[in-house]
C-alpha cells in the first residue's frame, strides 16, 4: 500500500473508512455504506472517489465492468497521520502521547497500535526530530 496519507477532508475521510472497513468495493456499495450518515447523492459519492484517487488514496480496477475501489493506504498508516494532524495541530502535543486514547477506547487491535507508532516513529525521523 502506499505508504502515507494526502490531507482529506470529513467526507473524503469518511469514504476512506468504509473502504478500510470493507476493502474492494463497488461506487454504489461505497455510497450504500455512507449515505445513512451522511445526505449524499450518489453523484456526490463519486465525486469524492475522483477526489481520492486524485490524491493517491485509492486506486481503482475493472472487474467484469464494474470498477472496484480499494484503499491505497493502509488503516494504521492513515490513522498514524491523523494522531499527527491531531496532535500537532489540535492539543499541541507529542503524537505518542495521544495513541493510548484509541487503546483505551479499544477501537484498534494490539496489532493496529503497534503499526501507528512504529509509523509515528518514522514520520518523526522524516522531519528531522
Amino acid at each position: 500500500m502506499k505508504s502515507d496519507l494526502p490531507d482529506l477532508s470529513g467526507a473524503e475521510l469518511d469514504v476512506m473508512r468504509v473502504l478500510w472497513r470493507g476493502g474492494r468495493m463497488s461506487a454504489r456499495e461505497i455510497h450504500d455504506a455512507v449515505k445513512a450518515a451522511n445526505d449524499w447523492e450518489y453523484s456526490t459519492t463519486r465525486t469524492i472517489l475522483g477526489r481520492l484517487m486524485k490524491k493517491g488514496a485509492v486506486a481503482v480496477a475493472d472487474s467484469h465492468g464494474l470498477h472496484v475501489y480499494r484503499a491505497r493506504v493502509s488503516r494504521p498508516e492513515g490513522l498514524a497521520r491523523l494522531v499527527k494532524e491531531f496532535a500537532g495541530r489540535v492539543i499541541q502535543s507529542d503524537p505518542e502521547l495521544v495513541v493510548p486514547l484509541f487503546a483505551k477506547a479499544a477501537t484498534l487491535s494490539p496489532a493496529e497500535l503497534k503499526e501507528i507508532r512504529r509509523l509515528l516513529a518514522r514520520l518523526d525521523g522524516e522531519r528531522g526530530g
